[in-house]
């Protein structure tokens, strides 16, 4: 196991020294998870569009007796208006510096759609996934120097995140810290309670996990799984993009914005892996 001291982990990770710190973190409580990366993480954010499991992570750190680390919220523009007065309240009770990115070239729904037409989501979600979520987020990483950043995703939630750790490495070289990666909706829920964290108001009329609101709709009679209704009638969506293969998505984009048929390419990780 890498030294406990204070000294921020040395970048790249090998693949030993990730899977010993694993082993490490698999036996701390969240809290002591997120001790752990206040010291040894470098350049240390919080990305977060205001879900339970983020806020309970933001509670922690306030608690922690550190700074804060500042937050990224990513504002695809197409939010409920319930998420924009939850980010006025979370300034509000945690003083937080919250940096915000929006698509790139974009202020309100009006620029995006002259810039990719209306209806984006339905006509291409990866385009409409890259440009609202994962360049505005690449843009801030870059522009922000940032190195590290602590998600809200569990493995209850299912899906690709099934078999979460709680740090990760991903294609680009960032480190990604799930410090709540084996707690339980329940247990999320009751923190929150317990705790009188700030929440969204959706969740009590029916919504299970918000996303943008032309996607996401009420939970309904037989749904089962932590994201129900998250992507209507998307059954096999389980991500946003975030998540994925930042150059696959990227190549995806390029590719639609030049309209060239993606079948001319002889697949995406061959070309990925040739650049």
């Amino acid at each position: 196991m890498p030294d406990q001291s204070s000294t921020p982990l040395e970048l790249p990770l090998s693949e030993d020294t990730l899977a010993a710190i694993n082993t490490h973190l698999s036996q701390l409580s969240p809290q002591d998870i997120l001790a752990w990366a206040l010291t040894h993480l470098p350049a240390l954010y919080q990305t977060t569009a205001f879900g339970l499991t983020g806020l309970v992570a933001l509670d922690m750190l306030s608690k922690s007796g550190h700074p804060i680390p500042k937050l990224i919220f990513l504002d695809t523009l197409y939010h409920f208006a319930e998420i924009y007065e939850l980010v006025q309240q979370v300034r509000k009770r945690y003083a937080v510096d919250i940096k915000v990115y929006k698509p790139e070239g974009c202020k309100t729904i009006r620029d995006f759609e002259i810039k990719h037409g209306e209806e984006l989501w339905e006509k291409d979600e990866d385009t409409y996934d890259f440009a609202v979520k994962v360049e505005p987020a690449q843009r801030a990483y870059q522009e922000l120097g940032v190195r590290s950043v602590i998600t809200g995703r569990r493995r209850s939630q299912g899906g690709d995140r099934a078999s979460l750790q709680p740090l990760e490495v991903d294609e680009t070289g960032l480190l990604k810290l799930n410090p709540l990666f084996s707690w339980s909706f329940a247990q999320v829920d009751a923190y929150i309670r317990e705790n009188n964290v700030p929440r969204n108001q959706l969740l009590d009329q029916g919504y299970r996990s918000v996303g943008d609101w032309h996607s996401t709709q009420p939970s309904r009679e037989g749904d089962t799984g932590e994201r129900a209704g998250r992507w209507a009638n998307k059954e096999e969506k389980t991500e946003c993009g975030l998540h994925k293969n930042f150059f696959e998505m990227k190549l995806k984009a390029k590719l639609e914005e030049q309209r060239i048929p993606a079948e001319e390419v002889t697949t995406t990780s061959e070309v990925v892996t040739a650049a």
